[in-house]
C-alpha cells in the first residue's frame, strides 16, 4: 500500500484525525500548481486553502469505502484546478503583477543551493526559475493545466486525465503542444537575444 492509499484509509477511519496530515503531505505542491497557474502567490495561497476546505467538505459527505477507493493526488489536483479556473473567469486572464515565484521547482530547473552557490549563480539560477515561470504562465489554460501537472506535479498521463477529466489521449496531444509551445517561446528568445545586444 502506497503512502496515498494509507492516508485515504485513514481518512476513511477518522477524517479528523486523518486530515491534518492530508495537509501537511500534499499543500506544497497544491500551492505550486496554482502558483503556476495563477501566477499570483496571494492568489496561489487562497486557492490551495480553499482546496482544502472543499476536500474536507467533500470527505464529510463520502461513504468510508469511497474514500478508500480515491486517488488523492489526482483528486486534489481537480480541486485546485477547478479554483483556479474560477479565478480566472472572475478576473480575466492572469496578470503577472505580484508574481514571486519563489516555489523551488520549475521545468527544468533545480532548486537554488545557497550554501554552495555564488551570489552571481544564485541570481542566475533564481532568474531561469523565474522565466520558466513566466513562460509557463503564459501557456494558454488548456495547455498550462496539463503541462503543470505532468511536468511540474509529476502526475502520470492516467492521473493527469483523472484530474483534468479528460481521455487520457487528449492529455498527451496538450501536453505535448504545451511543450511545443515552451520550445517555440525559447527559440523567439534565443533568436532575440543577439539583436538585443548588439542595439
Amino acid at each position: 500500500m502506497d503512502d496515498d492509499a494509507r492516508l485515504a484509509f485513514d481518512l476513511a477511519r477518522d477524517l479528523d484525525a486523518a486530515f491534518e496530515r492530508l495537509v501537511v503531505v500534499h499543500q506544497d505542491r497544491l500551492f505550486t500548481i496554482a502558483l503556476r497557474m495563477l501566477g499570483d502567490r496571494g492568489a496561489a495561497e487562497e486557492a490551495a486553502q480553499d482546496a482544502f476546505v472543499r476536500a474536507y467538505r467533500a470527505l464529510g459527505g463520502y461513504e468510508p469505502a469511497r474514500i478508500r477507493e480515491l486517488r488523492l493526488r489526482p483528486w486534489l489536483s481537480t480541486i485546485v484546478l477547478n479554483l483556479c479556473r474560477n479565478h480566472l473567469t472572475r478576473r480575466g486572464r492572469a496578470r503577472p503583477g505580484d508574481r514571486s515565484l519563489d516555489a523551488d521547482r520549475a521545468i527544468g530547473v533545480e532548486p537554488v543551493d545557497r550554501a554552495h552557490g555564488s551570489p552571481i549563480a544564485i541570481v542566475e539560477a533564481r532568474d531561469a526559475r523565474d522565466a520558466w515561470a513566466a513562460r509557463v504562465l503564459a501557456l494558454p489554460p488548456a495547455y498550462r493545466g496539463p503541462v503543470v501537472l505532468r511536468h511540474i506535479d509529476g502526475l502520470s498521463y492516467p492521473e493527469v486525465a483523472a484530474a483534468l477529466g479528460r481521455p487520457e489521449g487528449t492529455v498527451k496531444a496538450q501536453v505535448h503542444r504545451g511543450t511545443a509551445l515552451l520550445r517555440a517561446m525559447l527559440e523567439a528568445e534565443a533568436r532575440r537575444q543577439p539583436t538585443e545586444m548588439t542595439a
